[in-house]
């Protein structure tokens, strides 16, 4: 293991798991869940084997858009706890070896924030170029994040006078992040997190933190040359921080947002990795899965990609083609309630995969041998449901179960068991974190075969994507003597020259260690 890396990139070898403290655990009883309910839960997610704690918005907000529309980005939500409260789990998680990044919402604030007060009363205050205005509504940006929710991107405000821009809900308008001033309060804000000891944050919505469309014309520089400077600010802060960004593009944009030589996001959110991989599964076939594997841009050695099955949001489907859309609707929201705004679902991973037991396993074991760190959402460990009773994304963002943690702790053959015999084996493999991704030829449609090569050492994935059984020889290489299994105890067939004969029933799926002369079997 190569020290100078790995010594700050600790983030490639994370387990993140992501949770918002609201609906966590309430630990006095008034209805919400609170730092203190989090704080007594750090064991129980240490167990899980998590090292990473992801926290959605904690910060004071009107909620009309569950925490996104803050209105202090300095400030922590009374309902939930202190400052105090939030340094207290900080140290808890710590003490267990966890992290903690936070959600940092820079693209724009509540409307009841006082920055946004200050801008929409006076034409004079300082303030007032924090945000956009025009006397007129603009055609841009183009196209609107909630199409069935918004009819523009401009808002007017009578007191103001003026037309104000929204990316996202007309109660959200958007900061000028082009102003000098509005450049150097971000720093400040993230600052005085990393100053309580937060490891870093996931950005929120980054490509419209980066959008100059229906910025004032003044805009020329690069708003990449920002977040370049953003990090080394970050960096300089705390050496081993990292920035996770919400990065959902088309695949041409993607490297930009890693940098010219890895230098502004350390993660990106593999948006299109996600939606090929339901497609994938929607048709019981690896080819949409092993295109965009071989399609995705070259990660810079100092980044990488966090994968996941299910995020907070609606599970977007919108880099899908029309009739691909369709297909994976079909296969797994095919009530009109199960979607939102025409390209999302509105479900958890459990009820969509109909909570078949075999699926479900093949699924999670999926994502986490994909290149890169990583993600879960709260509750996914036990095969939580949704709610679709409650609006949009609420339908997903559902008090954690604790009555169903309780029941499979007591079950060996449970969900959450097996979970976190997962997570101990994926972070004994730093190979998926670090590794060189190799796809493996297989005849068989529904196989989904790869390897990850790193320093010495190779592991192998392999996943039936099918209801039916596959075979399949597979190539590991001439110098292979046997396998290694990782997951079970089982034997495996080698034939001559390397070749791995296998035989995998429905959703199978197989971790394995190619041996070779001299290399020691794992226990």
């Amino acid at each position: 293991m190569r020290l100078d890396q790995t010594s700050d990139q600790w983030w490639k070898d994370a387990i993140v798991y992501c949770l918002d403290v609201e609906t966590y655990l309430d630990s006095n009883g008034d209805g919400v869940g609170d730092f203190d309910g989090l704080t007594r839960q750090i064991d129980y997610l240490a167990g899980l084997g998590v090292s990473c704690l992801w926290l959605m918005p904690f910060y004071p907000t009107p909620n009309r858009d569950d925490g996104y529309d803050v209105a202090d980005h300095y400030g922590v939500d009374e309902r939930l706890g202190t400052h105090g409260d939030l340094v207290e789990l900080i140290r808890t998680a710590t003490n267990r070896g966890l992290r903690v990044i936070v959600d940092l919402v820079l693209n724009h604030t509540s409307d009841e924030h006082p920055w946004f007060q200050e801008a929409r009363a006076d034409r004079d205050s300082p303030r007032r170029g924090w945000y956009v205005w025009r006397d007129e509504p603009s055609d841009e940006p183009k196209g609107l994040f909630f199409p069935d929710r918004e009819t523009s991107n401009w808002a007017y405000d009578r007191k103001a006078g003026q037309y104000y821009l929204h990316r996202f809900y007309s109660f959200q308008p958007d900061l000028d992040t082009a102003n000098a001033d509005v450049r150097e309060e971000i720093a400040r804000i993230m600052g005085f997190w990393l100053a309580l000891g937060v490891s870093g944050f996931r950005l929120d919505a980054v490509p419209a933190l980066l959008e100059t469309a229906g910025l004032p014309e003044r805009v020329q520089n690069d708003p990449r040359v920002w977040l370049r400077e953003l990090r080394a600010f970050v960096n300089r802060r705390r050496g081993d921080a990292t920035l996770l960004g919400e990065v959902n593009v088309g695949l041409e944009d993607l490297a930009g947002f890693f940098g010219r030589d890895g230098d502004l996001l350390h993660m990106q959110s593999a948006f299109l990795l996600n939606q090929h991989l339901w497609l994938a599964l929607a048709r019981q076939d690896a080819e949409p899965l092993e295109m965009i594997v071989r399609s995705l841009p070259p990660v810079p050695v100092d980044c990488a990609w966090a994968t996941f099955l299910r995020n907070h949001d609606e599970l977007t489907l919108d880099r899908l083609t029309g009739p691909q859309r369709d297909e994976v609707f079909a296969a797994f929201a095919p009530d009109e309630n199960m979607r939102l705004y025409g390209h999302g679902i509105r479900r958890r991973v459990a009820p969509m995969l109909d909570h078949d037991r075999d699926r479900m396993r093949m699924a999670w074991s999926l994502m986490f041998t994909l290149p890169g760190t990583p993600v879960l959402l709260y509750g996914d460990e036990v095969g939580m449901g949704d709610d679709l009773d409650r609006p949009d994304r609420m339908s997903v963002r559902i008090p954690m179960d604790w009555s169903s943690v309780a029941r499979q702790r007591r079950d060996p053959d449970s969900l959450l068991n097996w979970m976190e015999r997962l997570i101990r084996r994926r972070r004994e493999r730093p190979e998926f974190g670090w590794g060189q991704v190799t796809l493996l030829e297989t005849p068989a449609p529904s196989l989904f075969a790869h390897r990850c090569d790193w320093e010495d050492s190779t592991v192998v994935a392999i996943h039936n994507l099918g209801e039916d059984d596959a075979e399949a020889e597979i190539q590991l290489g001439e110098d292979i003597v046997a396998v290694d299994d990782l997951l079970e105890e089982r034997e495996h067939e080698l034939l001559d020259g390397g070749r791995l004969r296998v035989r995998l029933g429905r959703y199978g799926y197989l971790w394995l260690r190619p041996l070779r002369e001299g290399d020691a079997v794992l226990t």
